[in-house]
């Protein structure tokens, strides 16, 4: 788990949140239960008070057994923290075991059934601006090949520039929820404004964060985190690092 410097931000300043610590913290957050004839895996929930909009996220709770789901309400980034989740599709005929720390995209109008042998933890980050496109469960490829990507803006920047790269598995039809892999070699910048929600679990290295009120953090390898849309963090890696991630970038 993280190395949290100080005690969770005031509530009105958008920061960084550890994931797990907020699973493993059952008084925070907003529960939802199921409504009656609802299945589970969309009812029972427990979500981060996040401002109203297009993002939501926050743990699905689920003991064993089983369940269908019609038609998935929303595009939504799953990552199973505990346990194992298996999703199934008649159509296209396709099934997706995703055991601890393994995640994926069920994308909106996404009919399936799912399965637990036991109590499964599923961290969720959820868009609701999406359309129903191909209806399919997409899993991440943490090894998949990378592109060349964009490093950070120079004016941010206090070490030299780095190389870095991505790759995306699943990306909404209008471009704005994207999920897949990236990675960097190590760099410093000051503090950047967050025009958007990313969702990140570090595969590899370690990353040091400090807010606007210097509330600060180092996440490393496994650690799983979120910063939130008009956050103010910094960020200082002295290592290369890489992350599955979870992005809503408004246009």
């Amino acid at each position: 788990m993280s190395s949290l410097q100080q005690t969770a931000a005031p509530s009105s300043v958008r920061t960084f949140i550890d994931l797990r610590q907020f699973e493993q913290d059952r008084s925070q957050g907003i529960p939802r239960s199921a409504a009656p004839g609802e299945d589970l895996f969309l009812g029972s929930r427990r979500l981060l008070d996040f401002p109203d909009g297009p993002v939501s996220a926050g743990v699905i709770a689920l003991e064993a057994g089983s369940g269908a789901v019609q038609s998935h309400p929303a595009d939504e980034f799953i990552f199973v923290s505990s346990g194992t989740l298996t999703l199934s599709q008649a159509q296209p005929g396709r099934m997706l075991e995703l055991g601890p720390n393994s995640s994926a995209v069920i994308q909106h109008g996404a009919a399936f059934s799912w399965s637990a042998e036991g109590p499964v933890s599923v961290i969720f980050m959820r868009y609701t601006g999406s359309q129903p496109d191909e209806r399919a469960i997409v899993p991440i490829r943490e090894k998949a090949p990378l592109a060349p990507s964009n490093p950070p803006s120079a004016e941010l920047l206090i070490s030299p520039a780095p190389s870095c790269r991505n790759h995306s598995d699943h990306r909404s039809g209008d471009g704005q929820f994207s999920c897949g892999v990236w990675d960097s070699t190590p760099y410093h910048r000051r503090a950047m404004y967050y025009r958007h929600y990313e969702l990140m679990y570090l595969l590899a290295g370690s990353v040091t964060f400090v807010d606007e009120t210097g509330r600060s953090a180092t996440f490393a390898q496994g650690d799983l985190f979120m910063v939130e849309q008009h956050a103010s963090c910094s960020w200082e890696s002295r290592e290369y690092v890489a992350k599955v991630f979870a992005l809503y970038r408004p246009v």
